[in-house]
């Protein structure tokens, strides 16, 4: 399988057992991140043809995981010391 990039240990590689934690301990957190990988690897298919799609689709895939992301950031910086 190709590497998928963008993934969340690579997004924030200081932060591996505070996702760990929050996936196991925060259904809404868990609930985010699962949503993250699902469109993280759409675009990855996309992004290699797998799956071809119009730019549209493409972009608002893209605008969503970064609000995913950002999302993400904020929860891990509340967290962050817990």
């Amino acid at each position: 399988m190709a590497h998928t990039p963008h993934e969340l240990a690579e997004e924030f590689p200081q932060e591996s057992e505070l996702i760990h934690r929050l996936k196991m301990n925060d259904a809404h957190f868990e609930k985010l991140v699962d949503e993250y990988h699902s469109v993280n690897r759409q675009i990855h298919r996309m992004e290699t043809e797998v799956e071809p799609v119009d730019s549209d689709t493409e972009k608002h895939a893209r605008e969503r995981r970064v609000h995913l992301k950002d999302q993400i950031a904020d929860h891990l910086e509340r967290h962050r010391g817990d």
